[in-house]
């Protein structure tokens, strides 16, 4: 017995010393309080766990294991903010949408625990097989031990995710926290599944968490040491579940004890199932540790390249997946984590980072790196100096080359602003991104896996994927100078209408300012006058108006509606109006799926751009008709018309119009509407002979 205390007294005390270590050695972020936190209750829970195994009496048992399971029900909670918020450069977006879920996941337990404490535990019982005490769960805590299932998958795979996105120095610095919590939650899954399937718990099980417990926690402590002498920003992708391990193995684990569960009670009971489902779990895990370890995929992959006779590298895939993993990039901070994260896994390189040539200040910066946090780099500024001597280098040496023996300035300058955190880890590589006549940065590579040398087929290798670094970073800030050109373009083109129209207002306006001493006494002038300044701020609210619909997003409210009705809603307004001949060809049409509202905006824009197009004799036709499963208006009149030029390169976008009058936003956003609502609208024009638009909306067929 006293052996049997020694094991959860030995992982309290042993919780309570990281969790300290945690409080001097962390930097007090929101996941080292998270952390402490389930250190803490993991120490209470091991103390309660202890007190019970040392009492002969059941009564006795049932009170600690009462408050073992209350400590227990703080695991959840904590562990989960710890797993969303660890090493997380933008944790606060994962906070952020899992707030429900850690919500109930902190609230949910204590509920069961505290508020429903009378039922956690049905019974307890001596079990003479496995030489002590078993209880029996109650309700609430069976509750409990589910909520830790689903606890526990989610927490393994937030670090499964964490450990993913991390590359290089970065995962070299939190995998042991990782493992080691990983290790703690693989035996809580375990035992929690097992407390479930046999809806009790038993001594057995409290050795099994005990022991497992210690070993985490040396893991933990080993990874806190490791962690606290730098910093570590991983960014994971905010997608639920993408590519998940854990979910897929624990899912297979619940399955195959499940079904060995039943098996084993068809047939009378197995004396053994525990073990053997704890056997099942432990090759799971082995196998998920192999799957996620650099050394061991390293490993493979030489053996096959030396007893298959295969190359290194497929340099297919390499180029498939550099080329897939950066084209999505369109901006440069993204581009260039890409590149250090890819060059980082094809090398098997803990240790990349790429420097940006900064023109403006004559130094480089740091773009990306899988080692290089965002302190060190500031330490590692190039100084000017050091700037050019790599710069005059470079550019007249363009391959990649080894940094290490060089005794030159530019090789100590490289040396410098790339450090290295193991010395058995392999020389240093360096490789300047060019362009044409200047150099743009350097990518550097360091601490190899293994320290295995970087042979001569490795420098192609870099130099073929610095090249092409290169072009990417070229293609992203060409495009975003492209996008300012457009930005700016919209903005010249938009304030020129403003102006226009602002310059004939102001000049109402100041010809009145100007009459208005000499004719104030004359009730008709000051008649005119005010009709003048209402005009004039109609006009500017109008045009306001008009120019802040590009600022709304569009927002469909569908029902079933008639064409027809919406056709005749839109003319209606013009019928006192229209000076031309409005000629209405409306057939029989299914009922469409559309926003009413928006619809007649369109049918209006079309028409009021038909009588602006046409002189006081012209004629406009109006038609619905159904063809090949679609309903289509058209509008068409025998105005104006348009130039082919026009059409090609004008229409449909804001701020480009014929009209003297006119803004050009009315046929961009009817467009937007139209395609809105799946559809197509298009147009057919002649200078001189007039113009027709259709729309074409599907129906519910279609």
């Amino acid at each position: 017995m006293p052996l049997l205390i020694l094991l959860p007294i030995a992982g309290a005390a042993a919780s309570a010393a990281v969790a300290g270590a945690t409080l001097l050695l962390g930097r007090r972020s929101l996941a080292d309080w998270a952390l402490v936190a389930g250190l803490t209750a993991l120490a209470a829970e091991r103390i309660f766990s202890g007190m019970s195994l040392s009492v002969d009496s059941l009564e006795t048992v049932r009170y600690w294991q009462q408050w073992r399971l209350s400590a227990f029900s703080a695991f959840p909670g904590a562990w989960l903010l710890f797993s969303l918020t660890y090493a997380r450069g933008n944790a606060l977006a994962f906070v952020t949408r899992w707030r429900l879920t850690l919500v109930a996941a902190i609230l949910l337990p204590i509920v069961f625990a505290t508020a429903l404490r009378q039922d956690l535990i049905a019974s307890v019982f001596w079990d003479e097989p496995t030489i002590g005490w078993r209880l029996r769960l109650g309700w609430s805590g069976i509750g409990l031990y589910f909520c830790s299932v689903l606890a526990s998958v989610l927490v393994l795979m937030n670090l499964e995710r964490t450990f993913r996105a991390s590359v290089g120095t970065m995962r070299w610095r939190i995998k042991f926290i990782l493992l080691g919590i990983g290790v703690l939650f693989v035996v809580q899954l375990y035992a929690s599944s097992q407390a479930l399937l046999f809806r009790g718990f038993t001594t057995v099980l409290e050795n099994v968490i005990s022991a497992g417990t210690v070993a985490a926690l040396l893991v933990i402590a080993r990874g806190v040491w490791r962690a606290s002498r730098a910093e570590t920003d991983v960014y994971p992708s905010l997608s639920v579940l993408q590519g998940s391990l854990t979910v897929t193995l624990a899912g297979i684990y619940l399955l195959i004890v499940g079904v060995f569960a039943k098996v084993a009670a068809h047939f009378g009971g197995d004396a053994f199932f525990a073990f053997k489902a704890f056997v099942v779990l432990v090759s799971l895990v082995g196998l998920a540790v192999l799957l996620q370890s650099d050394r061991i995929r390293l490993q493979l992959k030489r053996f096959v390249s030396r007893n298959f006779q295969r190359p290194i590298y497929d340099y297919r895939g390499i180029w498939r997946k550099f080329s897939d993993g950066t084209a999505a990039c369109v901006d440069q901070t993204d581009l260039c984590r890409s590149i250090v994260s890819i060059t980082a896994e094809i090398f098997q390189s803990l240790a990349v980072s790429l420097w940006l040539a900064d023109e403006g200040k004559g130094t480089f910066t740091l773009a990306g790196s899988t080692s290089v946090s965002g302190s060190q780099a500031r330490e590692c500024t190039p100084s000017v100096a050091e700037a050019q001597a790599v710069r005059e280098y470079f550019e007249t040496h363009p391959e990649a080359v080894d940094i290490e023996q060089p005794e030159t300035d530019w090789a100590a300058a490289l040396r410098r602003w790339h450090p290295s955190d193991f010395p058995n880890g392999g020389n240093r590589l360096c490789v300047p991104l060019l362009r044409p006549g200047r150099l743009v940065g350097v990518l550097m590579l360091g601490d190899r896996v293994s320290g295995v040398a970087f042979p001569l087929q490795d420098f192609d290798l870099l130099k073929c994927i610095a090249d092409q670094a290169a072009a990417s970073l070229l293609n992203v800030q060409l495009s975003q100078r492209l996008l300012q050109a457009k930005e700016l373009e919209a903005f010249q083109n938009m304030a020129a209408f403003f102006v226009h129209d602002l310059k004939n207002a102001a000049s109402s306006l100041n010809l009145m300012l100007r009459n208005l001493p000499i004719h104030f006494a004359d009730p008709q002038f000051r008649e005119d006058a005010l009709r003048g300044v209402g005009n004039s701020v109609a006009h500017i609210n109008q045009l306001i108006s008009r120019l802040g619909q590009l600022r709304h997003e569009l927002t469909l409210q569908r029902t079933d509606a008639d064409l027809n009705q919406v056709v005749q809603s839109a003319l209606a307004g013009f019928d006192a109006a229209a000076q031309a001949t409005v000629i209405k060809d409306l057939g029989e049409l299914p009922p469409v799926r559309m926003d009413q509202e928006q619809i007649q905006k369109v049918a209006t824009n079309l028409v009021l751009n038909a009588m602006e197009a046409v002189t006081d004799k012209g004629v406009i036709r109006v038609a619905t008709t159904r063809r090949n499963g679609w309903v289509v208006l058209s509008v068409a009149d025998n105005g104006c018309g348009m130039s082919p030029e026009f059409l090609q390169r004008s229409l449909f976008r804001p701020f480009q119009t014929t009209k003297k009058r006119g803004l050009g936003i009315g046929l961009f956003q009817s467009r937007m509407i139209v395609e809105a609502h799946g559809g197509t609208i298009s147009v057919a024009s002649e200078p001189g002979r007039g113009t027709t638009f259709e729309v074409n909306l599907p129906t519910r067929g279609n």
